[in-house]
C-alpha cells in the first residue's frame, strides 16, 4: 500500500497557520535546524547512511522550504529542497519521524522578453524584471565574446528566451538560457543553445565561456552528472553531482583551472580529495584519487594543467576513475557545460543539426521583436498538493 503523507499548501486563511514558508537561512546546516526545531537528530542525522548524510550539506541560503505542523504545532512534514531535482523529505509516521530524498515536483515553461537599453544589460534587465539570475545569465554567456563597456550605446535592443522552472507555482531555481540577441552598433548580436548543451553564435562556432581542461586523459566518461537518479542498488533518490572520468590506476590528474587548493586529504566517500577554488566563486574537486602529487596542500596556487594527483579507486569506489565535481558559490553545476579544452566550429551534420534549431529560434527572436515583448511578472499562485512517499504530488 502507498502511503499517503498529508503535505498540503493552500491559500486560504483558514488553513495557512499550518504551513510555514521559510527560506534557508545562511550558514544554519541540516543538524543545526533539526536541533533548532527539536527534531531527532540521531534518526534524521546521525543514523543515516554516509551519502544521505553528505546530502543533507547541500543545503543552500535563500532556498524556500516548507514545514507542516498539526493543531498543536508538532511537525508533521517538511520539504527541504537542496538543488532543482531533489529534495529532502522528513515526515512523522506511527509516531516516528522518517528521511527520505525524493524528486521535486515542478513544471518548466519557456518565457521571452525584449527591453531597451538604458543603462547596462544587467542593470536594465534586473530594473525590467526584478531577477539577479536572469541578468547574471544573460551577461555570463555574452561577457567572453562581446565587451558591452565599448560597443553598447543607449537605444539598443536585447532579447532573451528562457526556460524557468516553477515550483508550488512559484519560480525555482536558476533560469536556462535557450538563446539570446542584442544589438550593438545596428549589428545582431545571437546566442543560442545546441542540442549538444553548448552555446554557439549564428555561425556555428563555439562561444567562449568560463574555459577550463579537462582534469584528466580518460578513455570514456563512466557516469554524467544528475541531480536526481534512482539507484538500482540502494533503491533510492541520489543525485551525482559530478562527471566520472574511467582512467587506469596512476593515472595524472591536472589542475583544471588555476586557483589555490584549500582541501588535500581523505573525506568519507570521496576518499582522497583535492579542491581548488577559482576565480567568480568557482571551485573544482577531484576525488577517488590514488594519491596526490609531492608538495600538493593546503593553501598552494596551483595553474592550470599542472599536475595535483593520481587516478586512484579510494573512497566509496567501484573502480579506479576520477569524480570530477564544478561548482560555483556552492552549487554543484553540470562541468560538461563549461569545461572545455578548446572551442569549436560546427561542421558537417552537426552544422545542418544546428542550423535547425537557429532558424527556429530566429523565428521566435523575431516575433518579440516585432511585438515588443514585455517581461511579464509571473503571478504568485499557490498549489494543493498531497505528497506521498515516492514524492509523487497528487
Amino acid at each position: 500500500m502507498i502511503r499517503f503523507f498529508l503535505l498540503l499548501i493552500l491559500t486560504t486563511t483558514l488553513f495557512s497557520a499550518q504551513v510555514e514558508r521559510f527560506r534557508w537561512v545562511k550558514d544554519e546546516t541540516y543538524l543545526i535546524f533539526l536541533e533548532r526545531h527539536n527534531l531527532p537528530t540521531y534518526k534524521l542525522y546521525y543514523g543515516l547512511e554516509k551519502d544521505d548524510q553528505e546530502l543533507t550539506e547541500e543545503m543552500r541560503a535563500g532556498v524556500h522550504c516548507q514545514i507542516l505542523r498539526d493543531d498543536n504545532g508538532v511537525i508533521e512534514q517538511a520539504l527541504l529542497p537542496l538543488n532543482d531535482e531533489l529534495q529532502v523529505h522528513i515526515y512523522k509516521h506511527n509516531d516516528e519521524y522518517n528521511f527520505e530524498a525524493i524528486p521535486i515536483i515542478s513544471e518548466t515553461r519557456t518565457e521571452a522578453f525584449t527591453l531597451t537599453i538604458n543603462n547596462s544589460p544587467h542593470y536594465d534587465i534586473m530594473k525590467e524584471t526584478g531577477s539577479n539570475k536572469l541578468a547574471q545569465i544573460f551577461v555570463s554567456n555574452f561577457k567572453n565574446s562581446l565587451n558591452f563597456k565599448r560597443d553598447l550605446r543607449k537605444g539598443d535592443t536585447l532579447v532573451m528566451i528562457y526556460d524557468q522552472k516553477y515550483r508550488l507555482g512559484r519560480p525555482f531555481s536558476m533560469p536556462s538560457l535557450k538563446a539570446a540577441m542584442i544589438e550593438m552598433q545596428k549589428k545582431k548580436n545571437f546566442i543560442y543553445l545546441n542540442d549538444d548543451e553548448r552555446y554557439y553564435d549564428a555561425k556555428g562556432h563555439e562561444v567562449e565561456g568560463f574555459l577550463l581542461a579537462r582534469p584528466v586523459q580518460a578513455t570514456r566518461i563512466s557516469s554524467y552528472f544528475t541531480k536526481r537518479r534512482f539507484h538500482p542498488v540502494l533503491n533510492k533518490w541520489k543525485a551525482h553531482l559530478g562527471i566520472d572520468y574511467a582512467a587506469r590506476r596512476g593515472t595524472p590528474v591536472v589542475a583544471a583551472g588555476a586557483g589555490t587548493i584549500t582541501y588535500a586529504a581523505r573525506l568519507g566517500s570521496y576518499g582522497n580529495l583535492i579542491k581548488i577554488r577559482h576565480a567568480d566563486g568557482y571551485e573544482t574537486r577531484y576525488a577517488h584519487l590514488k594519491s596526490f602529487r609531492n608538495g600538493i596542500r593546503n593553501g598552494i596556487y596551483v595553474k592550470k594543467g599542472h599536475t595535483i594527483g593520481y587516478v586512484g579507486t579510494t573512497g566509496r569506489s567501484t573502480g579506479p576513475h576520477l569524480h570530477f565535481e564544478l561548482r560555483k558559490h556552492g552549487v554543484a553545476i553540470n562541468p560538461l557545460n563549461v569545461v572545455q579544452v578548446t572551442t569549436k566550429k560546427l561542421k558537417g551534420k552537426e552544422y545542418d543539426a544546428f542550423v535547425k534549431v537557429k532558424e527556429n529560434y530566429d523565428q521566435s527572436i523575431e516575433l518579440h521583436l516585432s511585438n515588443q515583448t514585455k517581461y511579464e511578472k509571473p503571478a504568485k499562485k499557490e498549489s494543493v498538493c498531497y505528497f506521498n512517499n515516492g514524492g509523487t504530488c497528487i
